[in-house]
């Protein structure tokens, strides 16, 4: 039976979730590609505060790290349990280290003190300049505008909607593919971030925000022109971007069903109510039903000001929470990428598996198949001098399709409440690796 729903109640709905749509999901053109008004709004104001962000980052990134420490070793009885604070501070011992050497690599690198292999151009400098700079305003404008989209029905209409497909396919509810919409049009970490507000609000299992946010969480589309250009294979776009849709679907549907993601409990975050609106009910339209589950959460929120106190938090939540995370992770790799051979023994065993696909220059392929773990740009650059086109193409594909990069979405990842660890996260990056380079290899060989 059709509920009856005032107006205003439908309205409550439609503005924010049409608001929503167009700052996360609506792509427009810009500079020969496409992006979202949330990263728009997010470059142009990095663009405009370059300068000071950094000091910013560095200021916040060293607060966190000594109210952490503080907060472990007194206690101090005006933080109260089940505050925000409360919950950002009360970390465990290994997140408070964590955060502890991403504040001395920060201060180190802001200060250009201690080894330059530390601060370099190409190790914290880069994260703490370019990377973090950037997340400065992304978390900025993705956190303020999240609960448009998080708390207006939106999520509950496309998951009653599209269950049908995401349920069979990919083992997911119907809500996450406005998830991997927000990360593909506009940027891996926003849908991270998206997946993680989700699961602690109980929309998502453990597995299932897992699988999400290591699966679903893409390169935006500006990202993937980046990679091509810098390969040196601009005019092949097209046929780039073809061919990475094709694995990572391909990847999307089998990662799930294999371990580590297949053995995550189906279990809700054990601070959150489950929620589940994806069931429809025997004879009820999936349209009507989506529709109606939309209008009720929507008429839950509290006004603007609450809009903007969940908004605000989910900012500082990102700013302090996973900010350190990504400069000391993303640090520590990139200084083993530059300064060690690591990355290139890694890289070894990969030399057959190129050979065997026919793949030309396979040991200066085989690097860059791993270093892609520490930083998303690595393999472009490291791959931008081989001969062959072919095996250029096959590069920039493969990097793109691995999705965990420890510089960003990895780092984004280990900062969140999803539950993957690091040792997990490598190995999805090698399964991912495994499952895409055939596929890849095989359509480069189609078309060179």
């Amino acid at each position: 039976m059709q509920k009856a729903h005032s107006t205003s109640d439908i309205l409550k709905f439609a503005i924010p979730s049409l608001i929503g749509i167009l700052l996360f999901i609506f792509p427009i053109p810009i500079d020969g590609g496409f992006t979202i008004p949330v990263a728009l709004l997010a470059n142009t104001l990095e663009g405009w505060l370059h300068a000071v962000i950094p000091a910013i980052m560095t200021i916040l990134i060293t607060f966190i790290g000594i109210a952490t420490v503080v907060f472990k070793l007194v206690k101090p009885a005006s933080i109260k349990e089940g505050t925000f604070f409360y919950s950002l501070l009360n970390v465990s011992i290994f997140w408070t280290v964590v955060r502890v050497v991403g504040m001395i690599l920060v201060i180190m690198t802001f200060f250009q003190i201690g080894p330059e292999a530390v601060w370099s151009d190409y190790t914290g400098g880069l994260l703490l300049y370019d990377l973090l700079a950037l997340l400065f305003t992304v978390f900025l404008f993705a956190g303020l505008f999240l609960p448009l989209l998080l708390n207006f029905g939106l999520l509950e209409l496309f998951g009653a909607l599209l269950t049908k497909i995401m349920r069979p396919v990919f083992k997911l509810p119907g809500r996450s593919s406005i998830d991997s919409l927000a990360s593909w049009l506009g940027d891996g970490t926003i849908g991270v971030l998206l997946t993680s507000k989700q699961y602690e609000q109980g929309y998502y299992t453990k597995r299932e925000a897992a699988v999400i946010g290591t699966t679903f969480s893409v390169v935006s589309i500006t990202f993937s022109l980046v990679v091509i250009e810098e390969i040196g294979l601009g005019h092949m776009f097209l046929p780039f971007y073809f061919t990475v849709l094709l694995a990572g679907i391909v990847a999307a549907i089998i990662m799930p069903r294999i371990p580590p993601l297949s053995r995550i409990a189906d279990t809700h975050y054990e601070k959150a109510e489950p929620q589940n609106n994806d069931l429809v009910p025997e004879g009820e339209s999936r349209l009507k039903w989506g529709f109606n589950q939309a209008v009720d959460r929507a008429k839950k929120n509290e006004g603007i000001g609450k809009f903007f106190q969940d908004g605000g938090k989910n900012v500082l939540d990102m700013w302090l929470g996973v900010a350190p995370v990504v400069m000391a992770f993303g640090t520590i790799a990139l200084i083993i990428a530059e300064n060690t051979p690591v990355f290139t023994y890694l890289g070894m065993p990969f030399i057959p598996i190129l050979e065997l696909l026919q793949i030309p220059y396979a040991a200066e392929a085989a690097e860059t198949m791993i270093v892609g773990f520490a930083d998303m740009f690595l393999p472009a650059i490291l791959g931008s001098g081989i001969e062959s086109e072919l095996t250029r193409f096959v590069i920039a594909c493969v990097s793109v399709t691995q999705l965990i990069y420890l510089s960003e979405v990895g780092g984004v990842i280990l900062g969140s409440k999803i539950p993957v660890s690091f040792g997990k996260l490598f190995v999805i990056f090698i399964l991912r690796t495994l499952i895409t380079l055939p596929i890849i290899a095989l359509v480069a060989h189609m078309i060179f």
